[in-house]
């Protein structure tokens, strides 16, 4: 089930149920093909997802272990090594025309990663920044560790994928892999900090939070 957000520019839906990985792919290239703008927020079953430049060293676990634990590998044109989604994460999927707002792709990634920053901040509290070696976000006061996943396509000035935020995710599934080439113990999530008090409300208002940011941002 659906449930329509407000932003200003974007049709955007917190969507309840968990979503296949391959489902969205076809999703992704449907509105690609058609022009169709929107943001979604879901959650994947376990899953593994390497871009481009993964690299096979990075992969920790063979497809007959990974099939038999559950988890789903998934080979992508999108930029970035290998890294994991699980229920728990809040994954945001803007799919935006960068031609028609005559958005360049450096701009709108720097949107995203403010949005995000801001939002998480809000919601909380919790600093954020940016590793120009390895794309995502660390916390502030361990650069080492890492809360939010990027991993952005953008094949004819269209965008898609996005971002995951690990909130109550176990972060099991990230054991099998090296992620972007780093350790998975490196990899924390909110739970983990001692950040989540009413999960549902707070991921609700973090979608509000990011929406809201991302907005005003590309309206400037």
């Amino acid at each position: 089930m659906a449930k329509f957000l407000h932003s200003r520019l974007f049709s955007s839906y917190s969507i309840s149920s968990r979503i296949s990985y391959d489902r969205y792919l076809r999703f992704q290239e449907k509105a690609r093909n058609q022009r169709m703008e929107s943001i979604l927020f879901l959650e994947h079953n376990p899953c593994l997802t390497g871009g481009s430049t993964a690299k096979a060293e990075n992969l920790l676990s063979k497809e007959e272990t990974l099939s038999a634990a559950g988890v789903g590998l998934f080979l992508l044109q999108r930029g970035g090594d290998y890294t994991a989604h699980e229920p728990g994460q809040v994954v945001g999927y803007p799919h935006i025309d960068l031609k028609k707002r005559d958005i360049r792709l450096g701009d709108y990634l720097a949107v995203l990663t403010i949005s995000i920053r801001n939002a998480v901040l809000e919601i909380w509290n919790v600093e954020l920044l940016e590793n120009r070696e390895s794309p995502g976000l660390y916390l502030k006061e361990n650069p080492k560790k890492k809360l939010v996943s990027f991993g952005v396509y953008a094949k004819s000035h269209f965008t898609s994928f996005g971002f995951a935020l690990n909130g109550i995710n176990t972060l099991e599934t990230f054991k099998h892999i090296h992620p972007c080439g780093a350790l998975s113990s490196d990899v924390v999530s909110l739970q983990i900090l001692g950040k989540v008090r009413d999960w549902e409300m707070e991921k609700q208002r973090f979608m509000g939070a990011f929406l809201f940011h991302l907005d005003a941002l590309l309206s400037k």
